[in-house]
């Protein structure tokens, strides 16, 4: 029996209506790299959506080339990225960053968030100590939204953070993989707009969120946009047949599919997290997104196991595992309620 799949949220192709519009346009000539009428659609609908006529958008194909390309290209080669630990960019992207000649210089965290005092401090650190010189200089802050464990950051948080950047002349980066899911969870409080006004940079995430593949990426600060398009075709990002990513973002942004996938997920999310809340499961973190992290026995999850795929998180003892289940913009809620059937049987 095939099992069902809630190990991650990219298990599935491409929301139908993307599929449909790649095979309506699929014999149209286009001009290629992103110069066609789909790509400046897209590119017109993402700035309305942000809020921000005067930022640039690029349209990259996937979320590790968008990230090592703009930190590269927004680093000298004595310069470093803040990260929590748990960032993506440091644990789960093979060195991709470092391989561009920078590190990744991390911030211990217990949420998956940094907070403005630690950047301050780690900034502090660097320019008192008398021996700076040797040793790499933070001049970016990367954060993810949602996190790798789904939390959120606020408009608060996101706001502190913008300003202690602006304060010691740092770029504040944000990767939005799941944005989606981050903009439309229960009590989330950051806007697209919100997101455009307090970032230098930032993505919206296609390949997790209803798209076959690619990240629309938005640039907001006028340093990193001067020659980008260079930085694009050397890290090995653009696009031959560009208009493909073009037609994918039209289709995300035109009439707000991007955000009703978001709370589709969300919504199933919530049907697992109750189950797990009825049954007295503790959780790893808070997460109020398409990701959920319960703690179960086991017991449980070998029973489980026979049925559906989930990601292995942390083993908490010799009994209990946290465990992650990840639900897409298209899982369907009858799995998802047949998951919560199950884990309050077994």
């Amino acid at each position: 029996m095939n099992r069902i799949r809630f190990n991650c949220d990219y298990n599935e192709g491409a929301h139908p209506r993307i599929l449909q519009r790649l095979s309506d346009t699929n014999f149209e000539q286009t001009a290629g790299y992103g110069e066609d009428p789909h790509c400046d659609r897209a590119r017109a609908l993402i700035l309305e959506a942000c809020g921000n006529p005067d930022a640039d958008v690029w349209l990259l194909v996937g979320g590790t080339q968008t990230n090592l390309t703009v930190i590269s290209a927004a680093l000298r080669p004595h310069q470093g990225v803040l990260s929590a630990q748990s960032g993506h960019i440091n644990i789960h992207e093979s060195g991709a960053i470092e391989a561009t000649g920078h590190k990744v210089l991390t911030l211990p965290s217990a949420d998956g968030k940094i907070t403005a005092a630690q950047v301050e401090k780690a900034v502090d650190s660097h320019f008192s100590d008398e021996t700076q010189i040797h040793m790499v200089q933070p001049k970016m802050v990367y954060i993810s939204h949602p996190t790798e464990i789904g939390t959120l950051y606020t408009k608060a948080e996101l706001t502190a953070l913008h300003e202690v950047c602006r304060k010691y002349g740092l770029y504040l980066y944000m990767d939005g993989a799941r944005m989606g899911y981050g903009l439309t969870a229960p009590g989330s409080d950051l806007t697209l707009p919100d997101i455009a006004r307090l970032c230098d940079a930032f993505y919206i995430g296609g390949t997790k969120v209803g798209a076959l593949f690619g990240e629309a990426l938005v640039l907001c600060h006028p340093l990193l946009r001067e020659d980008f398009p260079y930085m694009i075709k050397q890290k090995g990002g653009l696009l031959a047949k560009g208009r493909l990513l073009g037609i994918q973002f039209e289709t995300l942004f035109e009439d707000g599919l991007y955000y009703e996938l978001g709370r589709h997920a969300n919504e199933a999310a919530a049907v697992i997290r109750n189950a797990c809340i009825q049954k007295g499961y503790p959780f790893f973190c808070d997460s109020p997104t398409n990701q959920q992290f319960p703690i179960l026995p086991n017991t449980v999850l070998d029973a489980l196991s026979a049925k559906y795929a989930y990601a292995t998180w942390e083993k908490m003892d010799d009994a209990h595992t946290a465990v992650r289940f990840c639900t897409s913009w298209c899982t369907r809620m009858e799995d998802a309620e047949q998951l919560a059937h199950d884990i309050l049987t077994f």
